[in-house]
C-alpha cells in the first residue's frame, strides 16, 4: 500500500445499525494507519440507544472499538477545514456506515451541508471509492431513485443485508457478513468471513 491508501474515511449517521459501524471499525484499525471518522449529530444517540455506547467529549477511538485505537481521528460534523473535505487529500475510500437515506439523498443530489456530504461529494469528483452501507426498509420510489443516481456517478451501493450461508450464530456473525463484503470491496483481504464453497477468506 501506498500512504495514502493507508487512509480511510469513515462516516457514521443517524440510521438504525450503529452496530455496522462499530464491528467494522474494529476491523479496520487492522488495514489503516489513519482512519477519519464523522458522526452525524444523531448518530451518538443511535450508538447509545442501540448499543448503549456513550461517546466521550472529545470521542476517542476506544469509544467505537472497546480497545485502544489511536488510528480513528474524529472529525466535527461541521469542520470544512478537516482534510476529507479537500479534494488534495488522497485516501483509500470513504465509507458510510451506517448510511441514512436522507444523507444518500443529500449526496445524490450535491448538497453538502455537513463533513459527511462534503467528503462524498470530494470521492465523486475526485473517482474515489465511495460505499454507501445503506439502511432502510422499505425503500420507496425516491430512495430508489437517488441510489440510482449514486451509482451512476460512481458509488457503491452496499445495502446492510446479512448473509446466511455461514450460519451465523449470533447478531455479531451476520454483522460481520456485512462487514466482510465492505472490506472487500475496499480491496483489503480479509479473513472475517469465508469464500462461498471454498473455506478461503474472501
Amino acid at each position: 500500500m501506498s500512504e495514502h491508501e493507508k487512509r480511510l474515511v469513515v462516516a457514521i449517521t443517524g440510521a438504525s445499525g450503529a452496530v455496522y459501524a462499530v464491528r467494522f471499525l474494529r476491523q479496520a484499525v487492522r488495514y489503516y494507519d489513519e482512519i477519519y471518522v464523522t458522526m452525524s449529530r444523531n448518530a451518538a444517540a443511535v450508538l447509545l440507544t442501540e448499543m448503549d455506547i456513550r461517546m466521550s467529549e472529545p470521542p476517542v477511538g476506544s469509544d467505537l472499538t472497546g480497545f485502544d485505537a489511536p488510528q480513528i481521528r474524529f472529525c466535527r460534523p461541521g469542520d470544512f477545514f478537516t482534510p476529507p473535505a479537500s479534494g488534495s487529500f488522497r485516501h483509500a475510500g470513504m465509507v458510510i456506515i451506517p448510511c441514512s437515506m436522507g444523507t444518500a439523498g443529500r449526496i445524490a443530489n450535491g448538497i453538502s451541508d455537513d463533513l459527511t456530504t462534503r467528503a462524498a461529494d470530494v470521492c465523486l469528483k475526485e473517482g474515489r471509492k465511495l460505499i454507501l452501507v445503506a439502511r432502510e426498509t422499505p425503500l420507496n420510489l425516491i430512495h430508489l431513485r437517488n441510489l440510482t443516481q449514486l451509482s451512476e456517478a460512481g458509488a457503491t451501493i452496499l445495502p446492510a443485508v446479512p448473509a446466511f450461508y455461514t450460519k451465523p450464530q449470533t447478531i455479531e456473525d451476520l454483522v460481520d457478513t456485512v462487514v466482510a463484503r465492505v472490506l472487500q470491496n475496499l480491496g483489503v483481504p480479509q479473513d472475517v468471513m469465508v469464500e462461498w464453497q471454498t473455506g478461503e477468506p474472501t
